[in-house]
């Protein structure tokens, strides 16, 4: 059942439509637990954790982030018991990336320290401890750390070494496909924009060859494209990008990309004097109190 909710969950534009069915599998899990012996209660452990993985997602996509933390918590204290360690690891790393996007990226580099430390004890033919790494080099990019956070990608970039497969599709999705977006996205954060752009351009050319890509991972693109136009004040750009990226938002309702695009909002602002720039903020506005 975890598996097929996993499929679910990544088909479903709006993803809060998967979360009632989630929430009521952890409930009957929950109910589960009682009476178990010691080998079966280590494989609800596994389930568990990937469980609440899945229901921790979920809630990080809807911005309920301290509902989001708690199911990362328990994720990681279940796949502990479990000795589950990449299991294990990807828990830490979800809860990190709630600290990477609330801009506590000391806290995030403390966190996903401890996954790499996990995954390390765990299954090397997947890709765990590349995940980790691109996680990390997000959180270093929010320190200001570029040689730090461009080790952490090439370490992240071993992942094509892997043999298939790699990932589960599930818990663990990581196999390195969205590696020039986030390398992209990464040189926005660190304001080298011009290795930001023809890293996303590339990325945004990969994506219209790709089939089944996200609304939400194009809407990413798409935003920190905008966010270079802004920093260029280059209001064509950031309209030619921007509206794109809105459209994909509404589309997909994803909180993700309603934060990017609140990001995009504060960096625009000097060029709110130009109506069709005014016009956009206004919009995403409109979006992300709605």
């Amino acid at each position: 059942m975890n598996g097929h909710l996993w499929q679910v969950y990544q088909l479903a534009r709006p993803k809060g439509a998967v979360y009632p069915v989630v929430r009521d599998q952890v409930a009957h899990l929950n109910d589960a637990f009682a009476g178990r012996s010691r080998p079966e209660f280590r494989s609800m452990c596994v389930a568990a954790g990937d469980l609440l993985q899945l229901a921790g997602e979920l809630s990080f996509d809807s911005n309920r982030y301290t509902e989001a933390a708690a199911s990362h918590t328990l994720a990681a204290a279940a796949s502990r018991d479990a000795g589950s360690y990449d299991l294990w690891a990807c828990a830490l790393v979800r809860h990190a990336y709630i600290d990477v996007c609330e801009r506590r990226y000391q806290e995030a580099a403390n966190t996903l320290t401890a996954a790499g430390k996990v995954a390390r004890r765990g299954d090397h033919s997947l890709s765990t401890r590349h995940w980790v790494a691109a996680v990390q080099a997000e959180a270093y990019a929010g320190l200001g750390n570029l040689q730090a956070c461009e080790r952490a990608l090439d370490t992240a970039e071993e992942v094509r070494h892997l043999s298939s497969p790699s990932h589960n599709g599930g818990w663990l999705r990581f196999d390195g496909s969205r590696l020039a977006e986030e390398r992209g996205a990464r040189y926005v954060q660190l304001g080298r924009l011009d290795l930001a752009e023809e890293t996303l351009l590339e990325a945004l050319h990969q994506a219209a060859l790709a089939q089944g890509q996200s609304y939400r991972r194009r809407a990413a693109v798409l935003t920190d494209m905008a966010a270079i136009g802004a920093r260029r004040r280059d209001a064509d750009q950031v309209i030619t990008y921007g509206h794109e990226a809105l459209r994909l938002a509404r589309e997909s309702g994803s909180g993700y990309v309603a934060r990017k695009l609140l990001g995009l909002r504060a960096t625009v602002s000097p060029l709110t004097r130009d109506g069709r720039v005014a016009a956009l903020a206004a919009e995403i506005t409109a979006l992300t109190t709605s």
